[in-house]
């Protein structure tokens, strides 16, 4: 990579690395893998950033399927409570007081319903940008979201769905 190169990689990480931590936060539930899952895709990323004409829709991309992946590993299916995990923030899409809530009910949601919803919601895509991203059909897309704001909807129980959500 010439020095043009890595200067405009260093300063798309700079500018991109909140946003990438947290969508891949909200789409496997835990920090440590959410960080692995970003420095997955930004390692993929370098390699091929002299190739990729939209470096924030490939991270993108990439870091959904790292985290998805993460959340697949067995070691990662137990929680880590090191504290400067626990102490890192949220996303703030949603009112504070409601955060620790959403994130467990969102945890509670099937994996790929979940990254469909943090991609439709989070990342505020249409549905044919995040068919895009997930290689997968609109109406695929359409149906994962209706069933994903059900199981959401479901694991939320008493506490108003629309009020949490935003």
């Amino acid at each position: 990579m010439n020095q043009r190169d890595e200067d405009e990689f260093r300063e798309f990480v700079a500018g991109r690395m909140e946003s990438l931590r947290g969508l891949a936060y909200l789409t496997c539930g835990d920090w440590q893998a959410a960080e692995d899952a970003v420095s997955t895709a930004l390692s993929k990323l370098y390699v091929r950033w002299s190739r990729v004409s939209a470096p924030y829709t490939y991270a993108r991309r990439t870091v959904i399927h790292a985290a998805i992946d993460e959340t697949r590993r067995p070691w990662r299916r137990e929680r880590s409570t090191s504290p400067d995990l626990l102490d890192r923030p949220a996303p703030d899409r949603i009112d504070p007081e409601d955060h620790a809530h959403v994130r467990e009910a969102l945890l509670r949601v099937p994996r790929g319903q979940r990254a469909v919803l943090v991609l439709r919601f989070y990342e505020e895509l249409s549905v044919e940008e995040t068919a895009q991203v997930l290689g997968r059909s609109t109406g695929t897309v359409k149906s994962q979201t209706a069933k994903g704001l059900e199981a959401l909807r479901a694991a939320l129980g008493h506490h108003d769905f629309h009020a949490a959500i935003g």
